[in-house]
């Protein structure tokens, strides 16, 4: 009972939808009851007005109230509806009531309505004196009369029975439409990405609801000026010291051309690679930047396998370094709709990031295939891989997994997953060899319009 409380209390569509149910039916039983006792009670009026009406035809058309037994006797298979009619003070016969005798009735009864027990069973009895001084008894059995009376008031009360379900059903299924907008708001900003901040539409929204919604765009625009204003930061940041780095860099190299000891020579080597880390942890920082910034939108189909062919192009000479074979598989194609400099970032950073983690003599492939209506962009290599544990993570900025030894910036994978999340598309990370669970398998899944597929 306290759960169920709780869960009334923390929902305003249930408790709304049982305290109107609770008060339709309070309303329902309470006039229920109260048409049930006034239609029963006025169908004993209208039996009693029936009386009166015989009592009155019988002192008009001066009828005889007496009846021959054989009449009786061929009425007694209706002898509850019968209505009977007879002198008072008529001496008692052998003959029962049922059987066509008269009514035990006392001959000092006033004139007036009366419900009596005579021979074990009660009857409505009206007493008048006729026009002549004659006086007679018109009567009717109770039970009869009462279930007459009882019939009328549940027809009566009938549509109460038959309505309140409906009008129950009606005022849940009224609750439900009404906070319907509400639940559509909610799912709407559940399924947004945290770079999806444009402002929420109130036009569906409920009057009440609206200062709600309005209190939500406005934090949202908060948000979008915080995160602005530190991307700004982050791109100011790194584009100011890009100069500075080339300069060590150019300084590092004209020194390098000087002569100096080999432990000299040592120390420079690794100055210059400092150098070159920061450098590229710089480039990768304004990438990522870019990344979380833009909003273009693409307008020209792009080529998979072209994509391919740019990033090898670039990044062959590291991996002929390091004597790794690397190349595309197969020749199916698909053309997308996404930014290019969008995808050619995405396959950059996956492939270079393949080429950093690849030992010396491995092997690096990409590929282009089609599942359920996406694009499937491949990269996978023969690398140590990515344990299941962490392929969450790896996608936070600066994150790198334990016991890394490249060097790198732990950037490449969080502006993969900024572009994907910004064009719409899936990651999925796997083992290349999951049986010897080595290896690390990148699939991007983009959407692929029936118009834009192309291989």
């Amino acid at each position: 009972m306290d759960g169920f409380q709780k869960r009334l209390n923390a929902s305003v569509q249930r408790k709304l939808s049982v305290t109107l149910s609770l008060a339709i039916l309070a309303v329902a039983v309470v006039a229920g009851i109260v048409s049930f006792l006034s239609a029963f009670e006025e169908a004993h009026e209208l039996q009693d007005d029936v009386l009166r009406q015989v009592a009155r035809i019988m002192d008009r058309q001066r009828l005889s109230p007496d009846r021959p037994p054989a009449e009786a006797r061929g009425q007694a298979g209706d002898e509850e509806a019968r209505v009977i009619v007879q002198r008072l003070g008529q001496p008692a016969s052998a003959l029962g009531v049922d059987d066509g005798g008269p009514l035990p009735l006392p001959a000092t009864l006033a004139d007036g309505l009366y419900t009596l027990e005579l021979s074990g069973e009660m009857f409505r009895v009206l007493v008048r004196t006729t026009a002549g001084g004659e006086r007679v008894a018109v009567a009717q059995e109770s039970g009869f009369r009462d279930e007459i009376a009882r019939g009328s008031a549940l027809r009566t009360a009938m549509p109460f029975l038959l309505l309140v379900p409906v009008l129950l059903w009606l005022v849940a299924d009224l609750v439900r439409k009404m906070f319907r907008p509400i639940a559509a708001l909610a799912r709407d900003i559940d399924q947004r990405s945290e770079h999806d901040l444009h402002p929420v539409e109130d036009a569906p929204v409920p009057t009440e609801i609206r200062p709600f919604v309005v209190a939500i765009n406005r934090l949202l625009a908060r948000v979008a000026r915080s995160m602005d204003a530190q991307r700004r930061f982050v791109a100011d940041a790194a584009h100011e010291l890009r100069s500075p780095m080339t300069a060590l860099s150019l300084q590092a190299e004209r020194l390098a051309q000087a002569d100096m000891s080999d432990p000299a020579r040592e120390r420079l080597a690794t100055l210059r690679l400092g150098i070159e880390r920061s450098r590229r942890l710089l480039d990768q920082m304004l990438a990522l930047a870019r990344a979380q910034s833009s909003n273009d939108q693409p307008a020209v189909p792009v080529s998979a396998l072209g994509i391919y062919r740019r990033v090898l192009e670039d990044l062959m000479p590291l991996a002929e370094a390091k004597r790794i074979d690397i190349g595309v598989e197969g020749t199916q194609d698909a053309r997308l709709r996404v930014s290019e400099l969008d995808l050619v970032a995405m396959v950059r950073n996956l492939v270079d990031n393949a080429i950093r983690h690849t030992p010396p003599d491995g092997r690096i492939d990409l590929s282009v295939d089609r599942e359920q209506g996406r694009a499937v962009l491949r990269v996978q290599d023969s690398g140590p891989g990515i344990a299941s544990a962490e392929r969450e993570r790896v996608f936070d900025a600066f994150y790198r997994p334990p016991g890394s030894e490249q060097i790198g910036s732990g950037l490449g994978l969080a502006i993969v997953r900024a572009i994907a999340s910004r064009i719409g598309a899936n990651i999925r990370l796997g083992y290349a060899d999951e049986t010897a669970r080595r290896g690390l398998r990148v699939e991007i899944l983009i959407p692929v319009p029936e118009e834009g597929d192309g291989d």
